[in-house]
């Protein structure tokens, strides 16, 4: 199992400390149960968004790069007919 990175490291542990103080401010419970529930919860989100940051040098493979094409690509837009000169008639 690969050692965590130091952005997974703090962003695991903001997640912990805000989520915790938020969900307490929100709930404003007392009792013990109240908290050992929102520290768990805690923890469980922290865990999720230390597990989802990107880790360095991987890459989808959507995202490879390609060579480039040896002759830059043309669109070839045909140039519009020529309409034919109208003369005014003099009066």
């Amino acid at each position: 199992m690969p050692r965590p990175t130091a952005a997974q490291l703090a962003y695991g542990s903001c997640t912990v400390i805000f989520s915790t103080l938020a969900m307490l401010l929100l709930s404003q419970t007392s009792s013990g149960a109240g908290i050992a529930i929102i520290a768990v919860a805690a923890l469980a989100l922290g865990l999720l968004v230390a597990l989802t940051v990107p880790l360095p040098g991987k890459r989808p493979a959507a995202v490879e790069q390609r060579p480039a094409p040896a002759e830059p690509l043309r669109a070839s837009v045909p140039a519009p007919a020529p309409e034919p000169v109208r003369e005014r008639a003099v009066s």
